[in-house]
């Protein structure tokens, strides 16, 4: 999906919201700051989700120059480039801040106690130690799950369905983070009952993903899933040119991946979870205690197909399984 549809559907979208809340609001300025982790320079997701941000605030009523101030900071998902553009946004003293994830929250929390923070989609909150408990937050922040670990086992049902024979699956995920190692965990312990073994795939690096993905291309029957983390994303080019390269069916956990050539995809409208976070902000602008609201999970997940990779891989995608897509790009 390309910048230009964001917009036409984020246009779309803020036509519908109240522009009377524009009075509603004091005066008074109020500094939001944003810390996104961006994989890929100008990523259109994470700008379009940036664009959604500022069109649902403003339907609020907190107006840029007027009683809003924004500050927004793009790092790479790299420990020390997220730290320091930490120190550079804690310095401008904001009121709240918007987090794009585990990623950033983590350092976040390590950084201030009390500043108000909102994480648009972290994966196990919980077990990443963001929050005391999902209905109960505490502390100073609170935000959107991006998904249950349940999902990850959906990905690998997927893939024996587009792939029936399937017997080997590798599972590209980054072990370093907790979210990385839940995401295998529940896809192996899946595995058994569908008569697959599962392998993991690093990715540090193109190098050690481009090792993985060649020595599952040397089992017949096999397969990839590309689990979520902003270090995988990083190497997006890569592993969809690489699949491709191979043969080897995948499937993604957003749409991110098909828009841009992968094969399969489901996972959660990160659009419309940006925009429930936001309200969040504002409501804790009003006075709310992130401690009181509730970490919420996705309402809205998608199954995404590219038919012109399928063809392309001569992969063929059942009736059933199409019939099911919320999207199919032809």
């Amino acid at each position: 999906m390309q910048r230009r549809e964001f917009n036409r559907l984020i246009g779309g979208m803020a036509v519908g919201w109240p522009l009377a809340a524009h009075a509603q609001q004091p005066d008074r300025m109020r500094r939001v700051a944003i810390l996104v982790a961006e994989a890929i320079e100008a990523d259109p997701y994470y700008e379009g989700r940036l664009v959604a941000i500022k069109e649902k605030l403003r339907a609020l009523g907190w107006i840029e120059g007027r009683n809003l101030k924004l500050d927004i900071h793009r790092a790479a998902p790299k420990a020390a480039d997220i730290r320091k553009h930490i120190d550079e946004l804690l310095a401008g003293r904001p009121d709240i801040i918007i987090t794009s994830g585990g990623t950033t929250t983590g350092p976040m929390l390590q950084a201030t106690n009390t500043v108000p923070i909102v994480f648009m989609a972290a994966v196990d909150p919980v077990g990443a130690g963001l929050v005391e408990s999902l209905s109960h937050p505490g502390g100073n922040v609170t935000g959107f799950m991006q998904f249950d670990y349940s999902l990850s086992g959906k990905w690998l049902e997927i893939l024996k369905q587009v792939s029936p024979a399937l017997t080997r699956a590798g599972i590209i995920r980054d072990a370093a983070i907790t979210s990385g190692i839940g995401q295998f965990a529940v896809i192996q312990s899946v595995a058994g009952s569908l008569g697959v073994d599962v392998i993991p795939i690093g990715s540090s690096d193109e190098r050690e993903i481009e090792i993985g993905i060649s020595k599952m291309a040397r089992f017949p029957n096999a397969g990839l899933i590309v689990t979520s983390g902003a270090r995988v994303s990083g190497q997006r080019d890569a592993i969809l040119k690489l699949a491709v390269q191979y043969g080897l069916p995948a499937v993604y956990g957003h749409r991110i991946w098909v828009d841009q050539g992968g094969l399969i995809s489901y996972g959660p409208d990160l659009l419309a979870t940006s925009l429930l976070a936001t309200g969040y902000v504002d409501r804790i602008l009003k006075g709310e205690k992130p401690a009181e609201l509730p970490v919420q999970a996705p309402t809205n997940y998608e199954l995404v197909v590219n038919l012109k990779t399928a063809k392309a891989m001569g992969t063929a995608i059942s009736a059933p399984l199409l019939a099911r897509a919320d999207a199919v790009i032809e």
